[in-house]
């Protein structure tokens, strides 16, 4: 059996970087927040309550943020049409198909 050799990173992706933006804290007490390691244009979108949210971010080390990556910019092509988050298709894409 042979080794796979590990994926190559880009030079400037630092998997000890942790990102959190904050999207809306909603009434009822839960976080709807954005988390990327290594790059913030690459993220998860999570919810958690405002407790485990915070043990959440001080387990990874991180300082929250408010605010959203910046929209793609208009025109952008058939590029522009994969920058979306599922709460994007939430609150346009799925509205505008019916």
């Amino acid at each position: 059996m042979t080794d796979t050799p590990a994926p190559s990173l880009p030079a400037d992706w630092d998997l000890q970087r942790r990102f959190i933006r904050i999207v809306e804290e909603h009434a009822s007490g839960l976080v709807e927040f954005e988390f990327a390691v290594g790059e913030p244009g690459l993220f998860v979108e999570m919810v958690l309550p405002r407790a485990q949210f915070d043990d959440f971010c001080q387990m990874q080390g991180v300082q929250p943020t408010q605010g959203r990556l910046p929209d793609p910019q208009a025109g952008s092509g058939v590029e522009g049409e994969w920058d979306w988050s599922l709460r994007d298709a939430r609150e346009r894409h799925f509205r505008d198909a019916g």
